[in-house]
């Protein structure tokens, strides 16, 4: 049985998505521009992880950073495309459609990812129930984008 806060962290995590997204939009508004909200987001955020590793310290030697793979860099990137993406899309499709279509996609890598052990995830098989639950995550992106 998992920590109940380790539980509650991701929910957090989660229900904190649609505000960040609200939020990025109304700052790409007052920019006039979605990269430049993205990059005051990204400051901001490396900022705070900045102190958290100066405070902890724990800065990565150099050796550690020559060590990384090129893919390694690639969650930034990926950050970087989910902040743009969500100050830009957020606002316009609104939150509830919005984050029905961030669950979906996630779910579907999430599949992907078990399944083939990518990533560092442990290999879990795709099941007819792990299927099922995507395909329902779908519908019920369908429902919410009819109204």
């Amino acid at each position: 049985m998992h920590p109940w806060w380790l539980l509650a962290l991701p929910f957090l995590a989660g229900a904190l998505m649609p505000l960040q997204a609200g939020i990025n939009g109304q700052l790409a508004n007052n920019l006039s521009s979605v990269m430049s909200a993205a990059l005051v987001s990204f400051v901001v955020g490396t900022l705070a992880l900045l102190a958290i590793v100066i405070v902890q310290r724990d800065l990565p030697t150099l050796a550690a950073l020559k060590s990384l793979s090129w893919w390694h860099l690639g969650g930034g990137l990926m950050g970087a495309f989910f902040i743009a993406t969500a100050a830009f899309t957020g606002p316009r499709i609104g939150a509830m459609l919005f984050m029905s279509l961030i669950l979906a996609g996630q779910m579907v890598m999430a599949l992907l990812l078990d399944h083939q052990g990518w990533a560092g995830f442990r290999e879990a098989p795709i099941s007819l129930g792990k299927l099922a639950g995507v395909a329902l995550i779908i519908g019920g992106v369908w429902l919410i984008r009819r109204g």
